[in-house]
């Protein structure tokens, strides 16, 4: 497919992408009773407000589960809906209302929201909802959200901004693509030779990857040294082929070369593991502590990236970043000042402590250093009212954050002149409070500080303060406003002055003074005190190093906190955020290259936002399309193949691929499969999967090798209410697996990460449940994660196992037949992959699941769950949770596999069962069922006996199953099916209480009255087996018959023909 200009290519989306946004919204509409809501609380006109279009309130909400965010749309309604009908109603009709901006507080905290609303919302209503409004009766509104509209603007946006047709850049290749690569520029084919891209050749020659890899890398380098041709380069990664640490080494080698790279992803997940793969090359390499860092921006949301888990990150995400930065340069308590009060301190103490006391003289009932109490406020306090109009600039308060990460804060803002006061006058500390500088008598109260006090309590604060805007400047700006070496003069002037405070504090009582005074020194140092030689050395060295600092950078002055993320982001090389948020980047710096992870996953409408992006002249699209594609709601949109990506397409259309052959991940058992069926055998396994020691065997059974299938022919598919598929017999085996795995853990105490994997989003839920403690990383060594399909993407575990949920007659699996759903699911497993379902639905599917049973069987690797016991009885419990009575008393059923004695049911034992609610009771009966099958009989003590004159007695058994209620069953004939035999069975008749008994033997008596003799005796016959009871058999030849009619009257006697059944 090709296009005639950049127009019409975006254009071409603009049809199913409106498709999509309706289905998508119509979807929601279907499920308004689980929308997030909350009640409104009071309405009023923005500034902004202008009839007729610009109709934009000001609205709080209460307080609940459901807080607003920015994009998000949401019906305006007086009900609770719970279908889209309560919402259309005549004279009632609802609102529509986009989320444009959020108020926050000085915390970052929402406390209302600038909606833009479809129709004038105190005139639809015909009311003022504010809570002071009097002379009316208030209507509670409510907000139900209907979805969220950031990301689909941004792609609306991309596809309707103006084009130059006539300018060449990346985009114009798109619509016509070429199968020529960059690297086969022939004008710049000989000029690779400049000493950035010699010396990254070198480190990618010396590297730990595999020859496939590094040849990627290089070619990827070579595309950034090509200014002559605009280029795509498609890097195509199979599951476990070490796609991301390939990603990793280039990004590092860009950022060597400082190359301008914006490196993006569909998703937060994606966007947060390259992230961490460059930092662990970066962090590795780095030889200035963290100088060089200021070169990597993660740009994202803090509260969906998560980012408080992840400390590695914490010194490249851009709030962070921005908020120590703008700290830095605080013109009171920055950078700037502490320096400078610092030198005054260190070249004459004694100057300081002076002004000190004379300011203390002159202004009366002030605290001990004003200046010092204006720093500590600067610290402590923001003011002002933020509106956000796009939720990634709302910084909020980060200062608890940064004090949390640095340590260091509280020695900052603490009172540190009266703390030490304090701890040599604890006694004082009330008076000191309540008095307040109420009057002169303070004087008295809170005398001056000594000369020591004064020094060691300054020097301990502005010290730390100092130290700590050393460090955030060498780590936070860029490498082009900082050189390496103020950089490394930064960091031993950090080191000296740690030192010289340290030694400071261990100055003897008494002697401080002396100490600063020069003559003293000289005298002291001809007595050969060498501490006091050392601590006045370590001070002048200390001075000169900070006097050789630059009291300012090049940088330009800051009013608002958004410059300083913009100056971030212009002045960096490497810029990680999701595809969604590049559209952030139009106003910055251009980029020269652009590298997009997950591409494969990504519609090829979505990547025209980065791709628009000013200056981008090469980009590098990794990802694989025989993975999982894009989601599309919309059948319309899918037939329209508006889920395919670019790389897709130009995989279709012959584009060149460079493939990652090498897989590092999977044992050779579990590959197999996949590189058979999804990549024709082109993919090789590397030398330390074929290792002896990468067969790991978790549990000791056959049936828990490196590739199984293991076959539930039990279970039972059903909806939730979400309209989502689950499979409980199934869950029932998953979780007693994984309690085996916990098991084998506490007992060998070698660490285990299992995932557990479900197309299904109601069978993850109801697993996550029923495995809740381990899923919540208490165990040191074990976890468990349980995701869908589409979330393990990109993931990994020690072992994996897979419930496919669907079983049903007819074959029928829905999605679970998408072949790169399966291609997903089968490759996440290091050691162990366990494939959970029911042979007869996924072999009558004729999907590649099918391929998948018949494959484990060929190879030896299928099993049926019910052959181990414990998943048996895992299967039995869960049939009788979901009351199956007639799947568990089916005489193919797990309770009757080891059946020795046929049983039979009376109507009336159904009948009873169908009124037990008591799942313990339910599991004593089968379990007396289970115990009869076999041969089992109960002792008299727990048998009621009926009375000896009555015919009966003879045959009626009342086994007791708890102290209300007993089972009443007898031995009785029958012919079995194609057989030419009578045959004992165990006729179960019902189950009653002690006090029904009688009646049941009186009903009993006149059925067996009707019987033979010869039947009777047959009935009562009894053959053992050692302390089993086995059922008889006999033939039924025409003498059997004729015997059977003339000995009527007479019992069994020694030599007639009777056989045991097997």
């Amino acid at each position: 497919m090709t296009f005639s200009s950049k127009t019409e290519y975006l254009n071409s989306f603009i049809p199913p992408f409106l498709e999509e946004l309706r289905t998508y919204l119509m979807t929601n509409m279907t499920v308004l009773d689980q929308a997030p809501l909350c009640e409104i609380q009071s309405v009023e006109k923005g500034k902004d407000y202008k009839l007729p279009k610009d109709l934009l309130y000001d609205v709080t909400v209460e307080k609940g589960k459901y807080e607003p965010e920015f994009g998000d749309l949401f019906a305006i309604t007086d009900v609770r809906p719970k279908y889209a009908g309560d919402l259309d109603r005549p004279q009632r009709p609802y609102l529509i209302a986009h989320v444009q901006g959020i108020y926050t507080d000085e915390a970052g905290i929402p406390v209302a929201y600038s909606i833009l609303s479809s129709k004038p919302v105190l005139d639809e209503y015909s009311l003022d909802v504010e809570m002071n409004t009097e002379n009316r009766t208030r209507i509670t509104l409510f907000a139900v959200k209907l979805m969220n509209l950031k990301t689909n603007v941004r792609i609306w946006n991309a596809l309707n901004r103006v084009q130059d047709e006539q300018s060449v850049d990346i985009l114009q290749k798109v619509l016509q693509p070429e199968t020529m690569d960059a690297e086969n520029c022939i004008v710049c084919h000989f000029t690779k030779s400049n000493n950035s891209y010699l010396d990254v050749r070198t480190r990618i020659s010396s590297s730990d990857l595999n020859e496939f890899q590094k040849a990627l890398v290089l070619r990827c380098i070579g595309t950034r040294e090509c200014d002559h041709q605009n280029s795509f380069k498609l890097i195509w990664g199979p599951p476990g082929t070490g796609k991301t640490k390939t990603l990793g080494f280039l990004l590092h080698s860009l950022l060597t070369m400082k190359c301008r790279t914006l490196t993006c992803a569909p998703t937060n997940i994606a966007v947060l593991e390259v992230t961490r793969r460059l930092m662990n090359n970066v962090t590795e390499s780095l030889e200035d502590h963290t100088y060089g860092l200021g070169d990597i921006v993660l740009l994202g949301n803090k509260k969906r990236m998560n980012i408080d888990d992840h400390d590695e990150l914490f010194d490249i995400f851009l709030d962070n970043r921005a908020d120590i930065l703008d700290k830095c340069f605080n013109p009171l308590s920055g950078w700037t000042s502490s320096l400078n009060s610092m030198i005054c301190l260190l070249k004459d103490p004694e100057e300081q402590y002076q002004l000190y006391l004379k300011r203390r003289e002159e202004e009366d009932d002030e605290e001990d250093d004003a200046n010092f109490a204006d720093e500590e406020e600067n610290f402590k306090t923001e003011n002002g009212k933020n509106i956000n109009n796009n939720q990634e600039e709302d910084v909020g308060d980060e200062l608890s954050k940064v004090k949390q990460r640095k340590k260091v804060w509280n020695k900052v803002i603490v009172q540190i002149l009266k703390e030490n006061k304090s701890k040599k006058k604890p006694k004082n500390i009330l008076s000191m409070q309540k008095q307040n500088q109420s009057n002169h008598n303070d004087k008295e109260c809170d005398p001056p500080l000594s000369f020591e006090e004064f020094v060691k309590s300054r020097y301990d604060c502005i010290g730390e303060r100092l130290c700590l805007w050393i460090e955030s400047l060498y780590t936070h700006l860029p490498t082009s406003f900082i050189s390496l070496e103020v950089a490394r003069k930064m960091i031993k002037a950090r080191e000296s002055l740690r030192s010289f405070v340290a030694l400071l504090q261990n100055v003897r009582s008494g002697v401080l003074k002396e100490v600063f005074n020069e003559d003293v020194m000289f005298n002291i140092s001809s007595t050969n005190c060498l501490d006091l030689v050392m601590f006045n050395t370590s001070r002048i060295n200390c001075l000169a190093l900070l006097l050789s600092l630059p009291q300012s950078f090049n940088i330009p002055f800051f009013e608002k906190k958004w410059e300083v993320k913009r100056f971030c982001l212009e002045n960096t090389i490497l810029v990680f955020c999701t595809v969604s948020s590049s559209s952030k980047l139009y106003a910055t710096a251009p980029f020269e290259l652009l590298v997009i992870d997950e591409a494969s996953q990504l519609k090829e409408c979505e990547s025209a936002i980065p791709l628009q992006l000013p200056g981008i002249r090469h980009a590098i699209l990794i990802g694989d399309e025989r993975q999982l594609p894009a989601m599309v709601e919309s059948k319309i949109s899918e037939r329209a193949e508006f889920g395919r990506s670019l790389f897709e397409r130009f995989s279709m259309q012959g584009y060149k691929k460079h493939l990652l052959s090498v897989q590092h991940r999977m044992h050779p058992s579990i590959s197999l499969f996949p590189n058979r069926e999804f990549y024709g055998g082109q993919i090789l396994d590397g030398p330390n999967v074929q290792e002896r020691s990468y067969s790991r065997r978790f549990l000791q059974d056959k049936m828990y090798g490196c590739y199984s299938f293991i076959n539930v022919a039990q279970g039972k598919e059903d909806f939730n209410g979400r309209h989502s598929r689950r499979n409980m017999v199934e869950v029932a085996v998953v979780s007693e697996i994984v309690e085996c795995l916990y098991k084998g853990f506490v007992q060998t105490k070698n660490k285990v990460r299992v995932g557990v994997i479900s197309p299904y989003k109601a069978q993850v839920f109801a697993i996550k449940k029923k495995m809740d403690k381990y899923c919540k990383d208490l165990h040191r060594g074990f976890s468990v994660s349980v995701r869908t399909v589409d979330g393990f993407q990109g993931g990994e575990e020690d072992v994996i196992i897979i419930s496919t949920v669907r079983c049903n007659g007819i074959g029928s699996v829905g999605f679970l037949s998408n072949r790169q759903r399966a291609n997903v699911a089968l490759t996440r497993a290091r050691y162990c992959l366990w494939i959970v379902g029911n042979e007869g639905t996924l072999v009558n599917s004729n999907s590649i699941w099918k391929k998948v049973v018949n494959d484990a069987k060929d190879r030896g690797c299928f099993h049926n769950a019910h052959e181990k016991k414990n998943l048996a009885h895992a299967i039995t419990d869960s049939l009788i949770d979901l009351n199956q009575l007639n799947v568990l008393t089916n005489m193919n059923s797990l309770l009757f596999k080891e059946a020795r004695w046929k049983v039979c049911f009376n109507d009336a034992f159904w009948k009873s069962m169908a009124r037990v609610k008591n799942n313990e009771l339910f599991k004593k009966v089968l379990s007396l069922l289970e115990n009869l099958s076999c041969g089992q009989r109960q002792l008299d003590e727990c048998r009621n006996v009926i009375g000896h004159d009555r015919i009966s007695s003879q045959l009626l058994e009342c086994y007791r199953v708890n102290n209300q209620l007993y089972l009443a069953w007898f031995i009785d004939i029958a012919t079995m099916d194609s057989s030419h035999y009578y045959t004992q069975v165990v006729k179960v008749w019902d189950i009653l209480p002690l006090s029904a008994v009688q009646k049941l033997a009186d009903q009993l008596d006149e059925m067996f009255g009707n019987y033979t003799v010869n039947k009777m005796n047959r009935c009562k016959h009894k053959c053992t087996e050692g302390n089993l009871v086995v059922p008889m058999k006999w033939p039924m030849d025409s003498s059997s018959r004729s015997l059977t009619n003339s000995l009527a009257s007479l019992s069994l006697r020694e030599g007639y023909e009777a056989y045991p059944t097997n």
